[in-house]
Formats: structure tokens, sequence, C-alpha cells
């Protein structure tokens, strides 16, 4: 164990000098997108006034438990420091639901991010067994004992938010397998289920949690744990090229087609090189969703994932235009949420939040509504 750690030792110090350059073939940190602000007034945020921002509240008390954990200097990306948010959120917690509005209007001051895209994400539910049987023959795996990850952000600050990952092969870590190989290959980890349909195997995969009820009766909550370090590619550019058309492309479209198709399903699902690996438990309170990056329960359309790189977890954000009115609060990441103007939003769990998360695509205005007094700090 301990010649195991000085090897792991080596590599990180490897990757921190900036010459392990075998990662740049799987995966080079993008480039993040400069962010203008332009300071605003909620009367010109349009929809403000009809807007419902209880949930939003609800979910801003729950960041607030996180960022009253951080010590008071802590950096709060362009948004001044842990400090600056200690006042709304104790106003926060001192705030009745029906007065969520007059609150914000309050402690906040909203800034202009730009025109951009919103996608949705959901809580599937899967049927599974603990062991292989009948239908059930679909592995979910814990982390695997060999999967080396590692947070490239904690050696050079223009990495913040980037992570690779691999597996030690002598002094060297190479790139972990690809879905393919894995699918070929069971990884050294523990089975957490056999589920009943690789496709809903498949979709629990790309929306990075879900919910299974076993064989037994029992309903679990499983949670993204890691992932192979492979890049994510969206299935959707594989049926384009198999002549499904682009335009109305969705999550529905593409289930549809995998089952429609099963004798080439599991070739299309393997163009996505990557893989996830989940850890179960109780599902808690089944009004939340999982625990996203922040380390908070996420609360069904009032949590949006954002790109951590740029945004700091627990602001609370306004989209406006193309159908939305509403205020949501960042609380998760996704590895294909890239950019200022880019979120996620979650739609809680079940059917009618997939039939929702699936065809959602918006082009919002995107407003940050920041703390009175905290003048934002842009990269030059």
């Amino acid at each position: 164990m301990r010649s195991r750690r000085a090897v792991l030792l080596l590599v990180l110090v490897i990757a921190a000098a900036g010459i392990a350059g075998w990662f740049w073939l799987t995966r080079t940190p993008s480039p993040v997108q400069q962010l203008t602000l332009s300071r605003t007034s909620f009367a010109d945020l349009p929809g403000w006034r009809n807007s419902d921002l209880r949930a939003a509240l609800s979910a801003f008390n729950r960041s607030c438990a996180v960022l009253a954990a951080r010590p008071p200097g802590t950096a709060m990306a362009y948004a001044g420091t842990a400090a600056d948010w200690r006042s709304p959120c104790l106003a926060a917690a001192n705030t009745a639901p029906r007065d969520a509005r007059a609150f914000f209007e309050r402690s906040f001051v909203p800034y202009v991010i730009g025109d951009g895209l919103v996608t949705g994400y959901y809580e599937p539910l899967l049927s599974g067994s603990r062991v292989p049987h009948g239908r059930y023959r679909t592995p979910v795996y814990g982390v695997p004992g060999d999967l080396v990850s590692v947070d490239l952000g904690r050696f050079r600050p223009g990495w913040k938010g980037e992570h690779i990952a691999g597996r030690l092969e002598g002094l060297r870590l190479e790139p972990y397998p690809t879905r393919a190989e894995i699918d070929a290959r069971p990884p050294p980890a523990r089975i957490l289920f056999y589920g009943d349909d690789p496709i809903a195997v498949f979709f629990l995969h790309i929306q990075g949690s879900g919910r299974v009820r076993l064989d037994d009766g029992t309903v679990l909550r499983v949670s993204y744990a890691g992932q192979n370090g492979q890049p994510y590619t969206p299935v959707g550019r594989a049926l384009v090229a198999r002549g499904v058309p682009r335009e109305g492309m969705s999550m529905q479209v593409i289930r549809a087609w995998l089952r429609d198709h099963p004798s080439e399903a599991r070739e299309v699902m393997e163009t996505d090189a990557s893989f996830v690996f989940f850890d179960d438990a109780p599902v808690g309170d089944p009004r939340l969703g999982p625990v996203g990056t922040e380390g908070v329960a996420l609360t069904p359309r009032a949590s949006i994932a954002v790109d951590n790189r740029i945004h700091p977890l627990g602001a609370p954000f306004f989209l406006a235009g193309d159908g939305f009115a509403d205020l949501f609060v960042a609380q998760d990441t996704g590895g294909a949420i890239r950019g200022p103007a880019r979120a996620d939003v979650f739609y809680g769990f079940g059917a009618g939040a997939e039939a929702t998360a699936g065809g959602m695509k918006a082009h919002p205005r995107f407003y940050v509504l920041l703390p009175k007094g905290v003048a934002p700090k842009l990269a030059p």
C-alpha cells in the first residue's frame, strides 16, 4: 500500500509539473469563456414580478448551510467572499416563503450575463436486483479500486473545474477503459445492482443519478461517484450519422430509436466513451433530488447546474425569455455545461420530470444576483 501511494504521489507531481502530456490526448481542458456583467435593476427583469420565488428561497437556504461552514475569506469567484454572503443568508433564514420577492430585492443586485442555452435533467426510476437473474443482467458499478481521479485545479488555477482519471500501470498513469471496453471486460468494482434494461442504465449514466426499485421492494438512490475520464459524446450525433433528423432531436427520440433498433443499440451507446460509477444510499427526503456538486440536495425546478469554472455555486440566477421567467440557485455542475450563459435545470424525479427535461432546450437571457455591496471582480 505504501509503495502504491508513493507511485500515485509521483504521478500527481508529474501532472502538476505539466509534463504528463498523455492526458491531453483524451481531454484537453477547454478554454474558459470570458464573462461580462452589466448591472441592471429588478424592475428591468422580464417576468420578475410574476415569478414564484418560494422554491428558489428554499434552495438558497440549503446553499447557505454550505456557505456558513466556509472560512470567511473563501473566494466566491467574481462574487466576493463567503463573508459577503453571510448577511443575505442570515436574512434568508428569517424570511417567510410569501416574502421571498422582497427578500431577494433587499439583499441582491441583478447583473446581466447575456443570452444563453438551457437544457434539463431529471432523476429516473430503474428496476433492479442485487443478483443477476432473468432480465436483470445490466450491471451498475461502484467506483473501481483501480480508478485514480485527479483534480487539476489543485495544481494550476487555470485548470479549475477540470479533472482527469486513469489507472496505474507500473509507474505510468494510463487512460481508463472506454465504455465499450468496460462492457467487454468488467472493471474491478462492486456491482451495486443489475438493471433490467440496458437502455435505462445508459440514461442513468447520462443523468448522473437516479432511484432503483429492487425486486425485493427496496427503493434506493444511486448518485454519481466517479467517471472513467473519457470524453462525453452525445449519442444524438451517432443517430444523425445514421439518418435521424437533427431537428427535433430529444431524449425521447433517442430512447425510442434505441428500443426500435435492438441490434444496433449497444454500438450506438458505445459511441459515448464516458462511463459513470455510482454510490447507493437510502432515498432520504423523496421530495428532493440527489446531492449536487455543492453538497446539498437539489430542489426540483429551483436548482441548476452551471460551469463552476466561471460561476460560484450557491448564487441565484434569473432566467428570462423563451418560455422562462424563473429564479434558480446554482448547486450542481455537468460535463456538458460549459460557458457563462449555459445551465441545466433539475426537474425532479419520475416520468413527468423526464418528459419535461427530455424536451427542454431554450435560449433565455441569464442574470446573476450578487449581494449588495459586492462589486464583481472579473478577470481582465
